[in-house]
């Protein structure tokens, strides 16, 4: 290991030392971040404690009284200790919705753990994925409310439940007390979290005087400090949480009583400490009901040219198994309601096609991943011509896939986002006798653009400067590729896959993560999951399998944060896969960002979604929702706007 990666694996994180104006250093998004595993190392001592816990449901409930199957929606449940308890006590309809991955991800496994069935879902509470009428009660509990910058957004998470909620249903919410807190924080204090970690406050109010800016830095005792975070909360009074409510529309408002948590460390609770529960009531009307006939959306499915070459398939062409997986496509998308389907795949006459159809469809399902006349480098073109026609559709931009086609690029764009990737260089076919070697053997050749592991065979692995220059001529005369190379560092950890389906600014969903199992090969040949493992059935590598990854805690937090903060760079939507090696140290770097991933029935997004109970139609409508959903914001924005 180099002198830069081991001070790069001993620097944790950046301390800013003192500060004048903790305001200042707020960003807008800090709740995307802050809640992991330090949150609960922080607040273990109230959100961990199964007494408090259980002591609050009996508050909620009492007050809320609501049907054992009536539906209770816990909103930024967190790691779900609320709704895990009240599923305990035999309610049968319970869900659990935050923005935090790493404690969904918890909660999920919390749940499985003790033979509870909740759904945990991941999204954003400004657009919640529920139907209008869903729940006879909605919980924000544990000072979850008033994260945002603005209480414009506050306003919209209440329009929110108040759509959710059935009529004369009502939301319950357990929040600091904002004029107390306003005089009585403490400016500094620090404790004890346990005998290896202490955590040290400062606050203070803002500008305005509506919110508490804190800062905490936490640190361990051997590693030193392992976060300096900044967040920020609104100072909520019962009056401004009347008006509030009453301008969302909810009538009936009640204070319940104050809550006054108390810690088995004897610590400062923060904003815990001193908290009132609110109703109030959602006096409306149901919904009305729009017919079936009504709601159907008319989809164009869009898809490669099985009339065409494919100079990525084996035989140049569509075979069976390519048929095959179409028709499983086609019976998977007929089981899904609401929906009509027409497919497109007729290249030479797409863009006429495309404009008769153009006032006759909602929008487009883009999975013509083999590219525009079935060529991998003109994926781009087919949502450029989407664009140019004005469509709505389905998956990554034009600027998306022209990023992602480029693995140098994405490279580049993930060493500057501090996301660690494999040592690497670029070098031309025809330039290996000239070019200083400046990685230590064995490394991996692949082509620089492309996908479906064109040009990656186990000859790619190469030991010597003999066997590179084999591999180099290899793709070229094998694959008829020219163009730039990327010379990598062959890792020898875990290969692993991250799968996410949504978006970041509505709702998303981070799949199962799985790893390849490598376990069928024979002695000798390397562990690689390429072109081979793809598309020949005779090879051994046809014999790989992927099982669900055996990860730590914390690099399932990294990667999971990692995917999020480059499908957002990247500007991926709807779905994207984002693959991921181990290095001998057990660091994961990447490889690769797939922003229109493959969709078909045995694919890896297919077995990351099995993996969390989705059959293959599941999948697919869930990509079809995001879309839709995304569309939907985009549309209520360029209103007010």
């Amino acid at each position: 290991m180099s002198k830069n990666t081991k001070d790069r694996n001993k620097k944790l994180i950046e301390v800013l030392g003192p500060v004048d104006n903790l305001e200042s250093y707020v960003k807008a998004d800090w709740w995307r971040h802050l809640f992991n595993a330090n949150y609960l190392r922080t607040d273990g001592d109230v959100v961990e404690d199964q007494e408090i816990t259980q002591n609050e449901v009996d508050l909620f409930l009492d007050a809320l009284k609501p049907s054992k199957e009536g539906g209770i929606l816990d909103l930024c449940c967190g790691q779900g200790r609320h709704a895990l308890e009240i599923a305990k006590r035999g309610y049968t309809d319970v869900i659990g919705f935050d923005r935090s991955h790493y404690l969904i991800d918890r909660a999920r496994k919390t749940s499985k753990n003790n033979g509870l069935d909740i759904i945990f879902r991941e999204g954003d509470a400004r657009k919640l994925p529920f139907k209008n009428d869903r729940f006879e009660a909605v919980i924000i509990a544990g000072n979850s409310f008033g994260y945002f910058e603005s209480t414009e957004d506050d306003h919209r998470i209440l329009q929110e439940v108040m759509r959710v909620l059935k009529p004369m249903g009502k939301l319950l919410i357990d929040i600091t007390d904002g004029k107390a807190m306003r005089t009585h924080f403490q400016p500094r204090s620090w404790e004890w979290i346990d005998k290896d970690y202490f955590v040290c406050r400062e606050r203070s109010l803002s500008e305005s005087k509506d919110r508490l800016i804190s800062r905490e830095v936490i640190t361990h005792v051997n590693k030193g400090v392992i976060a300096d975070q900044f967040y920020a909360e609104r100072l909520y009074s019962n009056e401004d949480l009347k008006k509030l409510l009453t301008h969302a529309g909810f009538k009936n408002y009640s204070t319940i009583g104050k809550v006054t948590s108390a810690s088995k460390r004897n610590q400062d609770l923060g904003m815990m400490a001193e908290r009132v529960i609110v109703t109030a009531r959602a006096e409306k009307a149901w919904a009305a009901i729009k017919k079936t006939s009504e709601i159907k959306d008319t989809v164009l499915v869009l898809m490669g040219d099985p009339n065409k070459m494919d100079a990525v398939k084996p035989a140049g062409s569509f075979d069976e198994d390519d048929y095959h997986t179409i028709n499983e496509l086609k019976k998977a998308l007929a089981e899904l309601s609401g929906y009509q389907f027409i497919f497109l795949d007729r290249h030479n006459t797409l863009i006429a096609d495309l404009q008769k159809m153009k006032n006759r469809s909602n929008y487009v399902l883009n999975l013509c991943d083999e590219g525009f006349n079935n060529e991998a480098a003109k994926e781009l073109h087919i949502t450029a011509i989407l664009e140019v026609l004005g469509f709505h559709y389905s998956g990554g931009t034009p600027q998306c896939l022209a990023y992602c086609y480029d693995k140098s690029l994405v490279r580049g764009i993930a060493k500057e986002m501090d996301i660690p990737v494999p040592n690497a260089f670029m070098i031309n076919p025809d330039d290996i006798q000239y070019v200083a070697f400046p990685l230590t053997f064995p490394v991996i050749v692949k082509p620089n653009h492309g996908d479906s592991s064109f040009g990656i065979t186990q000859n790619n692995v190469c030991y010597d400067l003999q066997a590179l220059e084999n591999a180099i001529i290899g793709i070229r005369e094998k694959f008829g590729y020219n163009k730039p190379i990327l010379v990598e560092e062959y890792l020898t950890g875990k290969d692993i896959s991250v799968g996410i389906i949504g978006n970041p600014t509505t709702s998303y969903n981070i799949l199962p993560i799985i790893e390849e199992d490598y376990s069928a090969l024979p002695e000798g040949l390397p562990k690689i999951c390429g072109y081979e493992a793809k598309w020949d059935p005779a090879s051994p590598y046809w014999n790989i399998k992927s099982v669900p990854a055996n990860l730590s805690e914390d690099v399932e937090r990294f990667l999971g944060a990692s995917c999020l903060k480059l499908f957002e760079r990247l500007e991926c939507r709807d779905y994207a896969r984002f693959d991921w090696r181990l290095d001998e140290n057990g660091t994961p770097r990447l490889l690769e960002v797939n922003p229109n991933p493959g969709w078909c029935w045995d694919g890896h997004l297919a077995k990351m979604a099995k993996l969390q109970d989705m059959r293959y139609s599941d999948m697919l409508d869930h990509i079809l929702k995001a879309c839709k959903t995304r569309l939907s914001a985009a549309e209520v924005l360029e209103k007010s706007a």
